[in-house]
């Protein structure tokens, strides 16, 4: 039963929307009292990425004596790229 309403919601939302030649979403929601129905356009975020610096862990050796060799962890810093949505 909840998979029908939620069908039928998802219908009825996907019916009311379009998009346009360069990418906005466009509603068509009710107006006042009549039946007509008035076109809002959505500026939709865009998605970007940006440089990021972040410290990573790193493992080495280190010789403690002459025979055995210490395991050491430190870090290093390394450039990442992070995902970002910019506001339209």
């Amino acid at each position: 039963m909840r998979s029908m309403i939620w069908l039928f919601g998802l219908g009825a939302l996907v019916a009311g929307c379009g998009r346009t030649e360069n990418g906005d979403v466009v509603v068509k929601r009710p107006s006042g009292v009549s039946v007509q129905t008035t076109q809002d356009t959505l500026h939709l975020p865009t998605i970007g990425t940006h440089q990021d610096t972040v410290r990573t862990p790193v493992v080495g050796t280190r010789t403690e004596t002459l025979v055995v060799k210490k395991p050491v962890i430190g870090t290093k810093k390394s450039v990442i790229t992070v995902p970002g949505a910019k506001k339209p």
